[in-house]
């Protein structure tokens, strides 16, 4: 304030006492002692860092103990983005907001001090401008920091969609989702930019509150000079008042007005982040178990058919199945309870229930799917075959809500698709496994409440085929490096995942083509028994066929229906795939004497495989589940840590 106040009053005093008398020594002397005054402030603002220090860092250290009770108490999974990133961000801006709000103020004291001495007509033109832009700010004070928090809010929320949807382009792009994709990124875009304009409109406010209470008086000053002029204000005194307004009345505002503007708001969002409101625990409780459904009845299905395609990683989901069994050697042997699933299903709804659907890629293709009629009980175990490319994955896009048909309705437990509870009833699992670099616990339990018990954990691995690999990996709480497993054992990770959730309609979207005949048996029959389950596979393996209740074959424009046996006998598409079944000369046979080559359509127009194998006719290149869609890659450039079973 010291330093304030002579700093006008010295400039003054400099030219009329001084300059303007033609004493140019006196002059000289108030300037030194104006620099004087420069010298000490900036001493006492080392001081003042101290001082700060001493309040800042007791609210550190509060927040810090917060973090950590709560990650402890509840496993809070961003305790660690908030000790490393959100303490330091309060840290650091509360500190800012106590420098700028102490210099405002005591710059403010010194200037008007330092006015009303040198002469008081100068305050009644400088005071009230200062007076009312400042009133002006503070009344858009909570305003902007409610839009600047909305601003924040929408751009995480816009960032973590993006997140989640670049690194599954290629899965989007083969299941023809990218329409309802980009729609749901438009509503964040959209979002974003409704906030972003509503701040600028409220930031307008904030500059014509800095323009009335720092820029106006300057310009009064320079109106009012006559009428001051005669009321014995001298030259110099309004020189040391345009020194006090522009060098600090000026800058100590604008400091304020983008401090708290920004800074403020800022700090609201990081402290109600970190000390959320005292809400009483939550605790996840799960829905009565259901009962089992009663063994598959006749289905009816009549159709045109589809194309091609992956799909995305499943959504969030809401209650498991059951293991069989107990774990293996190293882990706790152990039953996991039966399935619950997310709301209470009555046994006579059906599981899935497709009416007069129809579907195109795009407003003027053709269709790929032409007034569908399918109908699946309870615990009915369909397989979905067809050449490669006629629209199997399409189905399940469908399915799983991720396509909306052009006509017709899809309904899973009696929700219509796509829809909120919908999709808390199914999982499905695409080609290419996802599995994220964590503990094997955390993949497993991914789509279940937390913590997962371990013994259900080691149930479900025994069940699907992973206990071997979990046993060698060194249990539960190993880390996984997913470049470090094979292609077939990072589907049997999310195959265990699949298990454990509590969707009772599993989508196996060839989610088994890099496992063997046998590991690809144990896997779809665990699905099988897994009490009140519905099971749909899009087959790759006509094994996978014989297995199932039901079997719907593709066939472009048309679409057969029925039991295995059925469909040899009056569907020349499944005759022939059937008949491609075959095993090749001088191959291996796996355990159990059944050949593990896949499913090949005969006559394939393209002359490519569906599935990556050894032993291929013209193994230079072959289509795979890695990489961008319709890329070919060279055998042996999977990057995979090792096969697994018959896995090429």
């Amino acid at each position: 304030m010291g330093q304030t106040f002579l700093m006008g009053y010295a400039l003054a005093r400099a030219l009329d006492d001084g300059f303007l008398a033609g004493r140019a020594g006196v002059g000289l002397g108030w300037l030194g002692v104006g620099a004087g005054a420069v010298v000490v402030g900036a001493l006492g603002t080392g001081r003042v860092y101290g001082c700060v220090a001493g309040l800042v860092e007791p609210l550190r250290d509060r927040l810090v103990r917060g973090v950590v009770e709560r990650g402890v108490r509840e496993a809070d999974g961003g305790a660690l983005s908030g000790l490393t990133q959100q303490v330091e961000i309060a840290r650091d801006t509360f500190a800012g907001l106590v420098m700028v709000s102490r210099s405002f103020l005591f710059t403010s004291a010194g200037a008007l001090l330092g006015l009303f001495s040198l002469a008081p007509p100068l305050l009644l033109v400088v005071g009230p401008p200062l007076v009312v832009g400042v009133a002006l700010f503070l009344a858009t004070l909570r305003p902007l920091a409610r839009r600047q928090e909305t601003f924040l809010v929408a751009d995480e929320a816009l960032a973590d969609r993006l997140g989640t949807v670049c690194p599954g382009l290629r899965d989007i792009t083969a299941a023809g989702a990218e329409d309802m994709v980009a729609a749901d990124a438009g509503r964040r875009v959209d979002a974003e930019h409704r906030a972003a304009r509503s701040l600028a409109r409220w930031s307008v406010v904030r500059v014509a509150a800095l323009a009335i209470g720092g820029q106006l008086p300057v310009v009064l000053l320079l109106a009012t000079t006559p009428w001051l002029l005669d009321r014995g204000v001298t030259a110099g005194a309004l020189i040391g008042a345009l020194a006090y307004v522009t060098q600090s009345l000026l800058p100590a505002l604008q400091n304020l007005v983008h401090g708290l503007g920004t800074s403020g708001s800022r700090l609201a969002v990081v402290l109600r982040r970190l000390v959320p409101p005292s809400d009483p625990p939550h605790t996840a409780h799960a829905p009565s178990p259901a009962h089992a459904p009663s063994p598959a009845n006749p289905s009816s299905a009549s159709a045109r058919s589809p194309r091609t395609a992956s799909a995305t990683r499943p959504g969030p989901l809401t209650d498991p199945g059951s293991g069989p069994g107990p774990g293996p050697g190293p882990g706790p042997g152990a039953t996991s309870p039966p399935p619950h699933p997310p709301p209470d299903t009555p046994d006579t709804l059906d599981a899935l229930v497709l009416s007069s659907v129809t579907f195109a890629y795009g407003s003027s293709g053709a269709p790929v799917i032409d007034d569908l009629d399918l109908r699946l009980p309870q615990g009915t175990h369909l397989a979905v075959v067809g050449p490669s490319g006629i629209g199997k994955s399409t189905l399940t896009g469908l399915v799983a809500g991720l396509l909306r048909p052009r006509r017709g309705t899809v309904r899973l437990c009696g929700q219509p698709v796509p829809g909120a509870t919908s999709r808390a009833h199914r999982v499905l699992i695409p080609q290419e496994a996802y599995v994220f670099r964590g503990s094997l616990a955390e993949n497993l339990g991914e789509l279940r409440p937390k913590p997962v018990p371990e013994e259900e954990l080691w149930a479900a691995a025994e069940a699907v085929g992973l206990a071997e690999v979990m046993v060698r990996l060194g249990g539960p709480a190993a880390e996984v490096d997913p470049g470090a497993l094979s292609a077939g054992e990072r589907q049997l990770v999310a195959l265990a995942r699949a298990y454990l959730s509590y969707a009772s309609v599993v989508i196996l979207d060839e989610a088994t083509c890099h496992l063997d005949a046998e590991a690809e048996e144990r896997a779809e029959r665990a699905f099988a028994r897994r009490p009140g389950t519905t099971l749909l596979v899009v087959a790759h393996r006509v094994s996978s066929a014989r297995r199932a209740d039901k079997v719907l074959v593709m066939d472009g424009r048309c679409a057969a229906y029925g039991e295995h046996h059925e469909l040899l006998a009056r569907s020349p598409l499944y005759r022939d795939l059937v008949g491609a079944w075959s095993p090749v000369s001088g191959s291996p046979r796996p355990r159990g004497g059944r050949s593990s080559e896949p499913a090949l359509p005969l006559r394939d127009p393209d002359g490519v495989d569906p599935v990556a194998r050894p032993r291929l006719a013209g193994d230079g290149g072959h289509v795979v589940a890695h990489g961008p869609v319709r890329k070919v890659q060279a055998a042996g450039d999977l990057r995979d840590g090792g096969p697994l079973g018959g896995q090429g």
